[in-house]
């Protein structure tokens, strides 16, 4: 099994999987989306498709993409941008966003390719250092039994409480990003805000290096007393 990690691009959009394609959790602003009794309808992969475009085009790389080489099928997905292009990003108990950072959104992959999410954390990270960014900051999640991954319940106009439309899967899970390296710099106990520096030093070296730490399987020794060597997963 081998993964390949890239930026996204414009025109690999329609690569993406369905419900990233259509989940508009963190790009449009549940405020200004009318009620089910208004008869408005939104095409939620056209404004999808509209956000990823506006950011790559004022902004600049706005996800990282990690595909499965043998089949060409997309499993894995990382989202960033300015906190300012996310509007979700202002409706935390937690937020808002530290200044100098940009925000981590998401990080999606498929069951069974272990090692890819934190692939796609080091892909994120390293093309944010090429790029001067100070820190990326990143709203982890909780989780509690209720939560379904592919839960996008209808916007509610007005709602500032991010869990009244909550969509599970296109947060990050808490436990994931401090095993990454972030650290917590806004407690709460369902909705905290996470921190990693990157100018530091060589902190994001480390951050890096601890990500891809997730990629390699360490060398063992079996019952006979062989040792193994250490090989990449994925």
């Amino acid at each position: 099994m081998s993964v390949s990690i890239s930026p996204l691009r414009l025109d690999g959009f329609e690569s993406l999987p369905t419900h990233i394609r259509q989940c508009i959790f963190w790009e449009v602003d549940p405020v200004g989306i009318p009620g089910p009794e208004s008869g408005y309808v939104i095409d939620s992969e056209f404004d999808k498709e509209a956000w990823v475009s506006m950011v790559m085009l004022d902004w600049g790389k706005c996800a990282q993409v990690a595909v499965e080489s043998t089949t060409g099928r997309t499993i894995g997905t990382a989202f960033y941008a300015p906190p300012g292009r996310v509007p979700r990003a202002r409706l935390f108990p937690t937020s808002p966003v530290s200044a100098d950072a940009v925000l981590l959104t998401s990080v999606r992959v498929d069951a069974g390719f272990e090692g890819t999410a934190e692939s796609l954390v080091a892909a994120v990270v390293a093309d944010l250092v090429e790029r001067g960014v100070r820190a990326v900051e990143s709203f982890g999640i909780v989780r509690s039994a209720g939560d379904e991954p592919d839960d996008l319940a209808p916007a509610k106009p007005g709602l500032s409480d991010p869990s009244s439309t909550l969509c599970p899967g296109c947060m990050t899970d808490a436990h994931f990003l401090t095993d990454v390296g972030f650290e917590l710099v806004a407690p709460h106990h369902r909705f905290p805000r996470f921190r990693l520096e990157l100018d530091e030093g060589l902190g994001w070296k480390s951050a890096v290096e601890s990500a891809l730490a997730g990629l390699v399987v360490m060398a063992t020794i079996d019952a006979t007393g062989r040792e193994r060597t250490a090989v990449p997963v994925g």
